[in-house]
């Protein structure tokens, strides 16, 4: 006897997915018989169990070819499952997490969430734009510290060597500004975002500034807060929102709060234990011992649990309302995951009741639903922390489909997020190729892995190469404007700007030399998105049509509107049976059914 159980499967499970709270899901294991077979199952049963040891085995019916069993969940968090027969065999999850038997299963989750959870509607259906404010785009001068560098050679190398101390300062600037980004909004509306994220834009001392060093200013060489304001108002006209970073694991320790080197008026925590700010940090030995995040000195790390630090970031007149006020529609939360749980509760509450439809989005690197994290089970997408979060995992499969011709991978993250999240999250997934801390997708697909920053500094692909991974990415990026989520470009990724690891990645946009066919591309993917078939990429449904090792063709459905899909990574031509005539959006050409699908290619499909 064979078993068949696909929590993707609506004939398996009555609701894929995470489920709200007080919702029933009825739960379908076929069995069918098998000439290989050397047992057959009367008796089936269903066993939960949670985190917290609480185990539960629930027999089920069997009517006709299956076991069946229908639960309502009425607690909001991860329940885990899998099937035993009488003869003490177990079913558990395997390969695209169906069925498969084993001694020691593999579970099942069923994430539930608070029912009255939702998402930004805004966000869906969009395209979102990282921008790393010092290279993306200068327009004024602003005045420069003292301490900082000033770069007048734009778009040359970022400084990546240590000083004679041994320490990298990212002291140097190239002037980027938010009125450089605030004249640069007619080009990203050609390229259909409606989303800017921006990297952290307030006062610190290093040009990445994650180093906070006053919450409440813009960073000089930036701008103002009056051009924030402007930028803010001028993308609304072109429904472009803007995102902030919000950095409150770690200030610097060249801040108004630490104030390490006397640089503030203010009494910072490293000066005197009588400083107003001297809980928000923990010493080991006073002054100059601390906890820093991941040991790097120059980012001492919060206490979050500080009430002062918690009224300074959620109060009324504290960071998060003062800068959705001035005009933010959200925050990307960096290191989500070192945020104690009470701490983005506490920040998701404040954020919403400044604006409900403000977007909350975290920096988690793997699958966010289950995610242990400092030992202690995170619950990120229960309904009382984030609204989603970057997606790093399909980032990765992305890539290695596109490099391997391989799509097992991609199948197994697909599947992954269908089946754990709540569908409110799949639709606000932050879904890049490149971000500033990874490789730029155009190196990757280079295929040139190298030890050294010195290696990386010189290192440059040939017209051949380079070539060769364009068309890599247009198969990648075709990927990531169609799959569940929102596509995320990293400044310059569509026009092909290159680079290894930080501070590689993190160059100037090339406004002189921009790769005209590659933009061209984006602006195309992004007007099929967000103008020809939008509901079915704002939160249509996701379905498989054909899977093999190195061939995918799926759908997205929105009540009548189709668009197909299909990414063919091998040599082999396929014939995609259909009928009636079909447009490719891509190509823009016209083609009847049934035809074919040639080797290394990729499309997207509407019915005419």
């Amino acid at each position: 006897m064979n078993f068949y159980f696909d929590p993707l499967d609506e004939r398996c499970r009555s609701q894929r997915g995470a489920i709200a709270r007080g919702s029933e899901i009825t739960f379908r294991l076929y069995c069918y018989e098998s000439g290989e077979g050397n047992f057959s199952a009367e008796a089936c049963s269903l066993v939960f169990y949670t985190d917290e040891g609480e185990t539960h085995t629930f027999p089920m019916q069997k009517t006709g070819d299956c076991f069946s069993l229908t639960l309502r969940f009425h607690e909001v968090g991860l329940f885990f499952y899998y099937f035993t027969l009488e003869n003490g065999t177990c079913l558990g999850r395997g390969r695209l997490r169906r069925a498969e038997i084993c001694k020691k299963p593999e579970s099942w989750q069923v994430t539930v969430f608070d029912e009255a959870f939702t998402t930004p509607e805004w966000f869906k259906g969009g395209v979102m734009y990282q921008i790393f404010p010092d290279r993306f785009a200068k327009e004024g001068d602003y005045p420069i510290a003292p301490h900082k560098i000033l770069r007048s050679d734009w778009g040359g190398q970022p400084t990546f060597r240590p000083n004679q101390f041994g320490k990298v300062l990212n002291n140097d600037f190239f002037g980027g500004n938010l009125n450089g980004i605030c004249s640069k909004l007619e080009y990203l509306a050609e390229l259909s975002v409606s989303t800017i994220y921006l990297n952290p834009i307030f006062e610190a001392y290093s040009n990445h500034r994650y180093d906070t060093g006053d919450y409440m200013k813009i960073d000089a060489l930036l701008g103002t807060e009056e051009d924030f304001s402007a930028l803010c108002k001028e993308g609304a006209k072109k429904g472009i929102r803007i995102v902030l970073d919000g950095v409150f694991n770690h200030t610097g320790e060249d801040s108004r709060y630490f104030n390490k080197y006397g640089r503030y008026e203010s009494l910072g925590a490293y000066q005197s234990k009588n400083s107003p700010y001297s809980n928000w940090y923990t010493f080991r030995s006073f002054p100059d011992s601390y906890e820093s995040w991941w040991g790097i000195e120059t980012l001492p790390a919060i206490n979050e649990q500080e009430p002062s630090y918690q009224e300074f970031i959620f109060g009324e007149n504290g960071v998060l309302k003062t800068w959705l006020g001035r005009g933010a529609s959200g925050y990307r939360l960096d290191v989500a995951d070192e945020l104690p749980g009470s701490f983005l509760q506490g920040l998701r509450a404040a954020v919403k009741e400044k604006n409900p439809e403000a977007l909350i989005i975290g920096e988690v690197w793997e699958d966010a639903s289950n995610k242990i994290s400092y030992e202690v089970r995170r619950q990120y997408l229960q309904g009382y922390e984030l609204d989603s979060v970057m997606n790093y995992p399909l980032k990765d499969a992305i890539i290695n489909f596109v490099r391997t011709g391989s799509t097992a991978q991609l199948l197994e993250t697909i599947a992954m997020l269908l089946d754990n999240y709540p569908k409110a999250v799949v639709d606000c997934l932050m879904n890049s190729l490149s971000t500033h801390d990874t490789p730029r997708i155009l190196t990757v697909l280079g295929g040139k892995e190298l030890a050294t920053k010195e290696e990386m500094s010189i290192e440059k692909m040939s017209e051949e190469e380079r070539a060769l991974a364009k068309t890599k990415l247009r198969m990648a990026a075709t990927l990531q404007y169609t799959l569940p989520g929102v596509p995320c470009l990293f400044y310059g990724d569509e026009v092909g700007v290159e680079g290894y690891m930080d501070p590689f990645c993190r160059a100037c946009f090339p406004w002189n030399d921009i790769d005209e066919s590659l933009r061209a591309f984006f602006v195309r993917l992004g007007e099929i998105r967000t103008k020809i078939v939008p509901e079915v990429f704002k939160d249509g449904d996701y379905r498989q049509l054909f899977a093999d090792a190195a061939c995918l063709v799926f759908e997205r459905r929105k009540k009548s509107q189709t668009a197909v899909i299909w990414c063919n990574n091998s040599s082999v031509t396929y014939t995609l049976k259909a009928e009636g005539t079909y447009f490719e959006l891509i190509g823009k050409k016209t083609l009847k059914a049934p035809f074919t699908l040639p080797a290394y290619s990729y499309g997207i499909l509407i019915k005419q």
